[in-house]
């Protein structure tokens, strides 16, 4: 697999939040700034210019590229932390923390993100990881996530779901959501509420002509 087949981890994030959103952004090339995307963009880049800081047995390395040929996955990690054994100072431990400028969150929008990262991760040192962290700004704490089966699952499955887009080349039908739309920052190319609108009065039209 080269590059070019290769999913952007961050990819996985605007895929879980909305299926259209990532079509938009990855097959339309569609992209709008908003204030909480600004502030996130400007997070990671403040955290990518950090220098790599190492002692004896443990060290930190920001804006870390790593990819996975085996799932097919490509990216950057916000910070690798790596403990390192004593006698031979290899790797035995290492752990992926994303940065984020918001608050922790119920669902599985920014896990499947983290997951993917400790798939590359894995894949780079040849060593399990359990468990990743998310930094959410507004909240100054670490939040600790297992990296588990069923995310892991999860996180492929998402892969999986991204080809599929990319093989069909379309934009998939929005479908409107209060809590999710409003805050999005393409909602002006959406357009969730006409489109879903249209998209309700075709089915009804097809529905009632078989109907007849």
């Amino acid at each position: 697999m080269s590059d070019a087949d290769l999913i952007m981890i961050s990819a996985l994030q605007h895929a879980m939040f909305c299926q259209r959103q990532y079509a938009l952004i990855h097959l339309e090339q569609i992209w709008e700034e908003n204030r909480f995307t600004a502030e996130g963009e400007a997070l990671h880049e403040r955290v990518h210019r950090e220098r790599h800081e190492s002692r004896r047995l443990f060290r930190e390395e920001y804006g870390m590229s790593v990819r996975s040929l085996k799932f097919g996955l490509i990216g950057k990690c916000d910070l690798a932390e790596i403990w390192l054994e004593p006698e031979t100072k290899a790797p035995v431990r290492v752990n992926p923390v994303e940065f984020k400028r918001g608050r922790s969150k119920t669902n599985d929008v920014d896990r499947v993100q983290l997951c993917a990262q400790a798939l590359c991760l894995e894949e780079a040192f040849n060593l399990p990881i359990g468990k990743g962290e998310f930094y959410y700004l507004q909240e100054r704490r670490r939040v600790s996530v297992d990296i588990d089966e069923d995310l892991r699952a999860k996180t492929i499955s998402t892969a999986d779901q991204i080809r599929a887009i990319n093989a069909s080349k379309k934009t998939p039908v929005s479908s409107y959501e209060k809590k999710k739309c409003d805050g999005c920052s393409l909602i002006d190319h959406c357009m969730p509420r006409a489109v879903g609108s249209v998209s309700r009065y075709v089915r009804g039209q097809i529905e009632q002509c078989l109907a007849d």
